[in-house]
């Protein structure tokens, strides 16, 4: 499997030997060699974190309803997400399962009320309200791996309101 960058949206291996930066400015241009060795960096970083980070920056992307970076950042590629409605694989999975919920509770605001992390394990309590519906048992878990989420069980019950 090639690595993706996660600044330019495409393989490692696209970025070309091309010219690095721009003459007068000095800034990286796309696809270039610059930009890969930046990315990497980038991505190195990323996997380097811990669990908690990874948990942190999970609930402040999902929080503000930043369903695209938080899945470039923090979900792998193959991760495995358990929830009622059966077993969702991968970063399609985990967009088909926020579109469902970004359906049901449109734009509300998410309230975490317990947050544990121990290890490469982490457990989120939540609710959240919309117009016309609400959430009051949200209950998550996470194993946390690599810098990735790797595996998620997602409850919740949808209350009309």
């Amino acid at each position: 499997m090639v690595p993706w960058c996660p600044c330019a949206r495409k393989s490692f291996t696209e970025h070309s030997d091309t010219a690095s930066r721009a003459p007068s400015t000095g800034t990286i241009l796309p696809g270039s060699r610059a930009e890969l060795e930046r990315c990497q960096g980038v991505t190195d970083d990323l996997r380097r974190r811990t669990a908690e980070d990874v948990f942190d920056d999970h609930l402040r992307l999902a929080g503000g309803h930043r369903f695209e970076e938080d899945l470039e950042r923090n979900v792998a590629p193959g991760c495995v997400i358990l929830e009622r409605r059966g077993v969702f694989h991968g970063r399609d999975g985990a967009r088909h399962l926020a579109r469902i919920l970004a359906e049901e509770l449109p734009d509300a605001p998410y309230q975490y009320t317990n947050r544990l992390v121990e290890g490469r394990f982490a457990f989120l309590e939540w609710t959240a309200e919309a117009a016309q519906a609400r959430v009051r048992d949200g209950a998550d878990s996470f194993v946390i791996e690599n810098g990735w989420i790797v595996a998620q069980t997602i409850h919740y019950t949808v209350e009309a309101i």
